[in-house]
């Protein structure tokens, strides 16, 4: 059967598929172009299986606010690699994830999956093993957070896209919160004060601190005070509050805060790839293999 140029461009441009993948499409769906994208489609979750496996620990933060700025969500999309992030196709998938968080209000990211992704017909997995099929990534939706504002102000900033955050601030301006929120993207605290530390995390620095101040040989008096200096100076470098303030590091952040009589209730901090373990290759390793055979 004849399949025109202008058929195979159509299919081309509606899948993103290769010119010869969407000649062979065609010419088993008798020229019809609605069957050949379905039966790419079929092909496509196959080929989206295969590649579900790949780490994808690049990727891009997004936050959206509505437009009442009292709710916002903040996103992180993942790919292979860095130059994938970067495509026009990935971002506009991402946008349109975050657009159905903000519209939808989904409880976790399997029930974002099944919901229609704004903008669209398909679902958000039906597009992510589209976009998969066309770019020859795996491509994952791993986390959200939709944060309803609480406090006076609900501020983001984003580092180019790979750290986002969200600050909630009570009492303040919105630049002072906006201030925050690019203070904890750069010196990422674990928490806004000493009383939210949680204990393990306490312990196991104490743990360590004993440990490596018995190695002076001090007496156990001493070796205490010697402990107790270190846990307080680990309080401050963990905390929002202790922490310098970025901008002037003459002050804390909290002493920033206490002057403006304004209180940060919470933050959301995203960072690409964070607690992923990528796949380091080793080169030398894979040339000799392939040179024994």
């Amino acid at each position: 059967m004849d399949i025109s140029a202008a058929q195979v461009k159509e299919l081309r441009e509606r899948t993103g598929a290769g010119m010869m993948d969407c000649k062979k499409a065609l010419v088993e769906a008798g020229g019809d172009i609605e069957a050949a994208i379905e039966a790419m489609r079929k092909s496509g979750v196959a080929k989206a299986a295969k590649k579900a496996g790949r780490v994808a620990a690049e990727g891009g933060i997004i936050i959206k606010t509505n437009d009442a700025g009292d709710q916002a969500v903040i996103l992180e999309v993942n790919s292979e690699t860095d130059f994938v992030a970067n495509d026009a196709n990935f971002q506009s998938f991402a946008q349109s994830v975050a657009d159905t968080v903000l519209a939808e209000q989904p409880a976790d990211v399997d029930a974002l999956n099944g919901l229609t992704l704004a903008g669209g017909s398909e679902t958000v997995e039906e597009a992510r093993q589209q976009l998969i099929l066309k770019i020859g990534e795996n491509i994952s939706v791993r986390r959200f957070v939709l944060h309803l504002r609480a406090g006076d102000h609900l501020a983001s900033y984003l580092h180019g896209s790979r750290i986002g955050v969200l600050v909630d601030l009570e009492g303040g301006s919105e630049e002072l919160a906006r201030d925050m929120a690019m203070h904890i993207a750069a010196s990422n605290p674990a928490c806004v004060s000493e009383d939210q530390i949680p204990a393990e995390m306490l312990e196991q620095e104490k743990a360590v601190f004993v440990s490596q101040a018995k190695e002076s040989g001090k007496p156990d008096d001493i070796i205490e005070k010697m402990v107790s200096g270190r846990i307080a100076k680990y309080k401050k470098e963990i905390t929002l509050e202790g922490q310098p303030f970025v901008k002037d590091p003459d002050q804390s952040a909290g002493e920033m805060l206490k002057a403006a009589k304004a209180r940060v209730n919470t933050f959301i901090r995203y960072e690409v790839g964070e607690g992923i373990e990528k796949k380091v290759d080793d080169f030398a390793s894979e040339v000799m293999a392939q040179a024994r055979g």
